[in-house]
């Protein structure tokens, strides 16, 4: 697999290499050696796996504050997806920048999404099914959120979907980036 950092520190792109024939195909999806080669320590502990069934569908900005944050490894096994990461690391050289990078099941890749970042995707086809690896448990009283279409943050949602999504009560009502202290410190996490 190949590792590409992006322009948003510590976040990077895994390009997995595709092994096909005749009767189908092979790739290795995780390999901690070859992401500790980059920096990357997650240990992965709990597999999550999402289905949005309306193209449009958006989630996020999510995140867990500490002691439960969360990095994430994340792919699109079925659709396709726009996924998104906010980097909300005070003292970050790459502080509330975003990458947009579409994961999909042609072409496979992921997307490591660090600790201290808010995460959302926006799905680009009906029937998108997402998995993603966590480095810690869910911990429903430690979520957090930033309103998907924060000022601040500045996010071109629309360039992808034009303004038709489908959302949960929970995102829609999300607290602007302003109203936000963020308990994150680059270099701390």
């Amino acid at each position: 697999m190949d590792v590409i950092q992006t322009q948003v520190k510590d976040v990077y792109i895994i390009e997995p290499k595709v092994f096909g024939d005749n009767r189908g195909w092979f790739m290795e999806t995780y390999s901690a050696r070859v992401l500790r080669k980059y920096g990357v320590k997650a240990d992965f502990v709990q597999d999550n796996q999402s289905y949005s069934a309306p193209r449009g569908t958006l989630r996020g900005l999510h995140f867990q504050k500490p002691p439960m944050t969360q990095a994430k490894l994340v792919r699109c096994t079925h659709g396709t997806m726009m996924d998104i990461a906010v980097d909300i690391r005070k003292g970050s050289p790459t502080y509330k920048r975003w990458l947009a990078v579409e994961l999909s099941d042609k072409n496979k890749c992921q997307l490591y999404v660090p600790r201290g970042f808010a995460h959302g995707f926006v799905t680009l086809s009906n029937d998108v099914e997402v998995q993603y690896k966590a480095d810690n448990y869910y911990a429903p009283e430690t979520e957090g959120s930033i309103i998907y279409n924060d000022p601040d943050i500045g996010i071109t949602w629309d360039k992808w979907q034009q303004g038709r999504y489908t959302f949960s009560a929970k995102d829609k009502q999300a607290p602007l980036f302003k109203d936000f202290v963020t308990p994150f410190v680059y270099g701390e996490i």
